[in-house]
């Protein structure tokens, strides 16, 4: 018999469901439209919002009034694969209120065009173009090869709407992203960015920092959304391990009564048997007895043990014939408010963005996936609201590390970007945060409830806004950021600063597998130089504000769901809820500093939990194979160090010593010492 599944322990978020993010306005909008309405005069607009929260209708309206009331000719939709152009059919607006409807004509929907994107649907850009007819939609591809061929130019005095935006690249080679450049470089067109991911999976920007200065952004998050669900109102995350085949533990995650969408595993991956075919017999045949394929859809029909009949959607299988019909079944609109439509569905490359299915209760995704926008994106099909639907979860199956060398480093490698995957999406899944510098002059901010007894002027005080789901936390000796850029990367980009760093192989090594780490050499120095390759053109007093900032969220974050653990004879429960936690710690703490903030290692909690569940001897082994790495200090590492010795010396009065108690004192002076030998060998020469 296979041994159980292992489980680290999901972060549990419990929301208010309140109903507020499904209310519509008088003219028919929901809180994030009508925030992305408000700013429709912006040439240059990036929306970034979860997925299922209504961006392509916010998109409509804006969209309505530039050819309407801002002197556009045209519209374009571009959307990076056919299936998701169906997101912007004619919608009946003035029904709800709104002074128009949206109209697209069916011959201008080239998603649904048979054709080339490099041939007929081109010269049907061409002919667009040419209409008077005001809106297209068509694919990111269909889009490049009609700027190759038409030019910039063409597109002036027109809505240019890029959807999944992520998908765009300030890389040379990304055509989409150079065609962007292009775009904006010319200035005779508006643009609407629209992402339901906070990051890129890779380390590569979406847009060159001059253009993205140039996008007014609004940003809804998952927070505001789940909180503003009628049904929806927690939504956990785990990553499990398991040893054999993946298919022979499954049942020990997947629950047939829950609607799931099952990812099996990349061929090329570890956890993939190279038979993708058998994987999903195997499935079928853990569930239950098989019982035929359904005429009308295609699915499969399985009988399990307790005598209910599950219909299966297999979207794996490659014949042509047999995934278009399960496909289309999949699409039907008539079954779209039907939940007995389908029980599970099983899929490799499809079934993730743009994927529209409400009744999902569990995204179950086996083997990692190297893109942490993937993932985001799968646990989206997961999050949209429905009635009766009050959990969904996403699980992450993996490989235990095998005692054979060259896969316990590929094991521990993917096991590292789970782990990096979780960190983020309790980042991502929390409210926002905002910090405060305390000083004498600091009070309460309207709108904000400081707890029991209210604001307290001889402390650091924690507000929380429910209206506007916003912490906010006064630290002190917090440095403030000075430019605009800096301000609006710590209101909005911080997710993408987190993301750079919890990535960073050398940082979450070291954090989770380092017993002698001194943490400042995490949040100070590692941070520190992912801030500043990130956004060179900051001064350094605004990437030291946007370092502290970037680490205060992630740490909180992190303590407040230590707080939560509930620890039952030494073992942490199933469930950490994030946002009780987050108000317990704010309760907890009374005197935060950034000193304070900068000794906690973000990922000691991460670790407490693969302790519990990973094999000790596998742990050790871990342990002594990122021991047999650690590197000398490179000249670089050691200017970092120097700067920050000076720094100590200024708030001091003295030269940090070699021979101090404190272990970062001691390593400021040792890098210091490294600086001074390496400037003398010539190394910054």
């Amino acid at each position: 018999m296979k041994p159980e599944a292992k489980s680290i322990p999901s972060v549990s978020v419990t929301y208010a469901h309140n109903g507020g993010s499904t209310k519509a306005n008088s003219l028919g909008m929901r809180p994030m439209q009508e925030r992305v309405y408000e700013k429709r005069g912006e040439q240059y607009l990036l929306i970034k919002s979860p997925p299922a929260s209504g961006k392509s209708r916010a998109l409509m309206f804006v969209a309505l009034d530039k050819l309407a009331n801002q002197g556009l000719k045209q519209a374009i939709i571009v959307v990076p694969e056919k299936s998701i152009g169906a997101s912007f059919n004619d919608e009946p607006l003035s029904r709800f209120g709104f002074w128009t409807d949206w109209m697209v004509a069916p011959k201008w929907n080239l998603c649904n065009a048979p054709g080339s994107d490099n041939g007929g649907k081109v010269n049907s850009v061409e002919a667009f173009l040419n209409s008077d007819d005001k809106v297209l939609v068509c694919t990111h591809a269909t889009f490049r090869f009609a700027v190759d061929r038409f030019g910039v130019e063409a597109f002036d005095d027109r809505l240019i709407a890029i959807d999944e935006f992520h998908h765009v690249s300030a890389d040379p080679d990304s055509k989409l992203g150079q065609h962007l450049g292009q775009l904006i470089a010319r200035e005779k067109t508006h643009i609407v960015a629209m992402t339901g991911s906070y990051f890129r999976g890779d380390a590569v920007p979406v847009l060159a920092p001059q253009d993205e200065a140039k996008f007014e952004s609004v940003t809804y998050t998952y927070y505001e959304q789940l909180n503003g669900y009628e049904y929806l109102k927690q939504l956990d995350i785990g990553y499990f391990f398991y040893s054999g085949s993946y298919a022979d533990d499954i049942l020990a995650v997947l629950d047939p009564t829950e609607k799931t969408i099952v990812h099996i595993p990349n061929v090329n991956s570890r956890e993939s048997t190279k038979d993708k075919i058998k994987e999903v017999e195997h499935i079928i045949g853990a569930l239950g007895d098989w019982q035929g394929i359904d005429a009308a859809t295609g699915f499969q029909l399985v009988k399990t043990p307790g005598g209910r009949t599950l219909r299966i959607a297999d979207l794996v299988d490659d014949e042509a014939n047999k995934r278009d019909r399960v496909s289309l079944a999949l699409k039907d609109p008539t079954q779209k408010n039907n939940r007995d439509h389908v029980d599970i569905i099983i899929a490799l490359g499809m079934a993730k963005e743009g994927f529209d299915w409400i009744w999902c209760e569990h995204a179950l995704t086996v083997g990692y996936r190297s893109s942490l926008t993937e993932i985001v994106q799968i646990i989206g099909r997961a999050t949209r609201d429905a009635p009766n639907k009050t959990r969904a979860r996403f699980t992450n199956l993996i490989a235990e590390p095998d005692a054979a060398e060259d896969a316990v480093t590929e094991a521990v490698n993917d096991t590292l970007k789970a782990i990096a995957a979780s960190l983020l999406m309790e980042q991502v899944l929390a409210p926002r945060f905002e910090f405060k510098p305390k000083n004498p002059q600091s009070g309460p901010t309207p709108g904000f409830d400081y707890g029991e007894g209210g604001y307290d002027p001889n402390k650091c005080n924690v507000g929380f806004s429910e209206e506007r789901g916003v912490f906010q936390f006064e630290i002190k000796g917090l440095v403030e950021p000075k430019s605009h850029e800096a301000a609006r990367i710590c209101q909005q980009d911080l997710n993408e600063v987190i993301a750079a760093f919890v990535q960073d192989k050398t940082t979450i090594e070291r954090g989770l597998f380092d017993d002698e780490l001194v943490p400042e050499e995490l949040t100070q120095v590692r941070m520190g130089k992912i801030v500043k390759d990130k956004y060179p053109e900051l001064s350094d007093e605004d990437q030291e504000a946007v370092r502290q900032h970037a680490i205060a969220a992630l740490n909180i974050t992190q303590q407040a769901k230590q707080s939560m653990l509930d620890r039952v004879n030494g073992e942490p429960t199933a469930n950490t809820a994030l946002i009780d936690g987050v108000r317990k710690f704010a309760m907890d703490v009374r005197e935060l500093d950034i000193d304070l903030i900068d000794r906690i290692n973000p990922f000691k909690e991460a670790y407490s939990i693969l302790a519990k569940t990973m094999n000790e001897e596998r742990l050790q082994q871990v342990k002594a194979a990122i021991a047999a790495k650690r590197t000398t200090l490179t000249p670089e590492e050691a200017k970092e160090y120097a700067v920050r010795a000076v720094k100590f010396k200024k708030e001091r009065g003295r030269l940090p010593s070699i021979s101090s108690t404190d272990a970062w004192e001691k390593l400021l002076a040792e890098g210091a010492a490294a600086f001074v030998r390496f400037k003398d060998e010539g190394r910054y020469e």
